[in-house]
C-alpha cells in the first residue's frame, strides 16, 4: 500500500499544480477581459491631415459629434476626420483645445470622449446609416447588441465558476472544479463571439461608409486583449476539467485498492 500511496501523493501535486496554473490563467485573462471592455480602443482610425480638417469645420465637428441626436453617421464621419477611436462603452475623436473659427491651425490636441448610452446600445441600425427611411438592417443590428451583452456575460460566468472554484476548496474536493471548467468554456465562446461580432460589424459598416483615401482604419489595442483573452479560457478550462477527471478516477482506483 505504502508505494501506491507515494505514487497517489504524486498526482495530488501534479493535479495541485495544474489547478493552480488555471487559476493563474483565469486571472489574467479576466484581467485582460476587464481591460478590454473598459478602454476605447478596440477600433483606430488614423488621418493624415486630422488639424486642418477640423479647423476648416471649427467646433461644428464637436458639437455635432457630441449631440444627442448624431447619428451614426454622423458621428462616423467625425471618427474619420478627427483620427476616432471606438470602444464598447464610448467612441473618441481627436480635436484642437480651441477649436475656434478664428483661432490659427494648433499642433496641440487633445482627446474628447462621449458614451454610448444604454439606448444607444439597442438602437436599430440603419440599411443606409443616418437614413431612418431606409430599413432595418438587421445583422448589423444583432451583431451590435451581441459585442454589447456578450463580454458581460463572459466576465459573469468567469466569476460565477470562481465562485464553485471557492467552494470546492472549502469542500477540499476537486470534483467541483468540473463546473469551473465548464463555465471557463462558455466565458472563451462568449468572448470568442464577442470578438466575431465585432470584426464582423465594423465590416459591414465599412461596406455602408468606405474609409475616405487619405484614412486608415485598425483594430486597437483594446480589441487584442479580448483576442488574447479567449485562449487563456480554453486553456484554464481545459486544465481545470482535467484536473478533476483525472483524480476523481484516481480516487476511485484507489478505493478499489484498498477494498481489495
Amino acid at each position: 500500500l505504502f508505494p501506491y500511496s507515494r505514487k497517489g501523493a504524486m498526482m495530488d501535486n501534479r493535479f495541485a499544480t495544474a489547478l493552480v496554473i488555471a487559476c493563474v490563467l483565469s486571472l489574467i485573462s479576466t484581467i485582460y477581459m476587464a481591460a478590454s471592455i473598459g478602454t476605447d480602443f478596440w477600433y483606430e482610425y488614423h488621418n493624415l491631415s486630422p488639424a486642418e480638417n477640423v479647423s476648416e469645420a471649427g467646433r461644428s465637428i464637436w458639437d455635432e459629434f457630441v449631440s444627442e441626436e448624431a447619428d451614426e453617421k454622423t458621428y462616423t464621419d467625425a471618427l474619420f476626420r478627427c483620427n476616432g477611436t471606438v470602444g464598447l462603452w464610448r467612441r473618441c475623436i481627436t480635436v484642437p483645445r480651441n477649436p475656434h473659427w478664428y483661432s490659427p491651425p494648433e499642433t496641440d490636441m487633445t482627446t474628447n470622449c462621449i458614451s454610448f448610452s444604454l439606448s444607444d446600445q439597442f438602437m436599430e441600425k440603419y440599411i443606409e446609416p443616418g437614413n431612418h427611411n431606409s430599413g432595418t438592417d438587421l445583422n448589423r443590428t444583432y451583431l451590435w447588441r451581441l459585442q454589447f451583452l456578450l463580454p458581460f456575460v463572459s466576465l459573469g460566468l468567469m466569476c460565477f465558476g470562481a465562485l464553485i472554484g471557492l467552494c470546492a476548496c472549502a469542500c477540499r474536493s476537486l470534483y467541483p472544479a468540473i463546473a469551473t471548467g465548464v463555465l471557463h468554456f462558455l466565458a472563451g465562446l462568449c468572448t470568442l463571439g464577442l470578438v466575431g461580432c465585432y470584426v464582423a460589424g465594423i465590416e459591414l459598416l465599412h461596406k455602408k461608409l468606405p474609409l475616405p483615401d487619405d484614412v486608415r482604419g485598425e483594430f486597437g489595442w483594446s480589441f487584442c486583449l479580448a483576442c488574447v483573452s479567449a485562449p487563456l479560457q480554453f486553456m484554464a478550462a481545459a486544465l481545470f476539467i482535467w484536473a478533476a477527471r483525472t483524480n476523481r478516477k484516481e480516487f476511485t482506483l484507489l478505493k478499489a485498492y484498498r477494498v481489495a
